[in-house]
């Protein structure tokens, strides 16, 4: 039995490795052009970790945020040029995001080294996937090879592709299924709310106008109450208040799914997660095992890192990631 299911490990490997190389993608795109890239990022990105404890969780949101419009290509980071349109960064859904700047500036980093050779879009992956594993997260190895946008994105694109923060179970799966994950990595991948914060502004309807009236569905009792202290109801709250998403919130591990279990998810789909029949068996399974937890995470990420990608002659490699060539 252990045997088999070694090589259904090894098997589901070489299929996620198969897939995204089929895309363009190589595990080996930088080891003649710029064989140090990685070792030259994670070298940036260490005194910012040591520095801003919140910093991996927002690289991770960030990386979250520019795939999900149109595709890994580092879209987000473009700033908008001669006071023209507002760009993707501009919608409403992309509040709080942050660490646009490092990702510039870890560029120029490697410019320094590898001059036109790495995509700003390669370096936002490598940057998500340190920062899970600086928070205790598995190490995951990821192809590269993805080349940056070379037009504008409208935040009214953002606005429609974004989901909203009131996202529920049928919303999760077809979002990340469409990218190519089982079932089993879309309830992985949202464990990512494992590490950072949640803002009061994302929950307030949550709490205030929750289905039906009176208390908020699948939320504990005591931990609503405790949220409706935290973010009150009215003029108090502003765009800075926030909770943290749970009690080790820096550093990535199962407790995610714990939580949801005991009624102590803060967004809906978090709640939902845990008692819907189609997630529920996994969610209980990832919280009874860190280690499972982590394997279908890193297979999700390589997955979500690789989806709507350009490649070969498609886009560009910009010089700097706030702007267009």
């Amino acid at each position: 039995m252990d045997h088999l299911k070694k090589l259904s490990t090894v098997l589901c490997f070489l299929l996620v490795q198969f897939g995204v190389e089929g895309r363009g993608l190589s595990y080996s795109f930088y080891q003649k052009s710029c064989p140090q890239v990685e070792d030259i990022v994670r070298a940036a990105l260490g005194p910012i970790f040591l520095s801003d404890p919140s910093s991996p969780p927002a690289f991770l949101r960030l990386l979250f945020h520019d795939c999900q419009v149109q595709g890994c290509d580092a879209s987000i980071l473009v700033d908008p040029a001669d006071g023209k349109m507002p760009l993707e960064m501009a919608s409403s859904k992309n509040f709080g995001v942050r660490k646009r700047e490092s990702i510039s500036l870890i560029k120029s980093v490697v410019e320094a080294q590898c001059p036109g050779t790495v995509s700003c879009a390669d370096i936002l992956v490598m940057a998500a996937r340190d920062a899970v594993a600086f928070s205790g997260g598995p190490w995951i190895k990821v192809p590269f090879g993805r080349r940056d946008s070379s037009r504008a994105t409208s935040y009214k694109l953002a606005d429609a592709l974004l989901p909203p923060a009131n996202l529920d179970v049928n919303g999760l799966l077809q979002i990340f299924t469409q990218k190519g994950m089982t079932i089993k990595e879309a309830v992985a991948i949202i464990g990512a709310h494992t590490i950072g914060i949640t803002h009061c502004l994302n929950i307030r309807d949550r709490l205030q106008r929750p289905e039906g009236g009176g208390r908020a569905r699948g939320m504990e009792p005591g931990f609503e109450a405790f949220l409706r202290l935290s973010c009150p109801e009215g003029s108090l709250i502003s765009n800075s208040t926030f909770v943290v998403n749970d009690p080790s919130a820096f550093t990535f591990d199962n407790h995610y799914y714990s939580n949801a279990m005991h009624g102590r998810g803060i967004l809906r789909v978090d709640a939902e997660v845990s008692s819907d029949s189609r997630t529920a068996p996994i969610v209980s399974s990832f919280a009874a095992d860190q280690s499972e937890f982590f394997r279908a995470f890193a297979s999700a990420f390589v997955k979500l890192s690789a989806s709507g990608v350009l490649t070969g002659n498609q886009g560009v490699i910009r010089k700097s990631c706030n702007r267009l060539n």
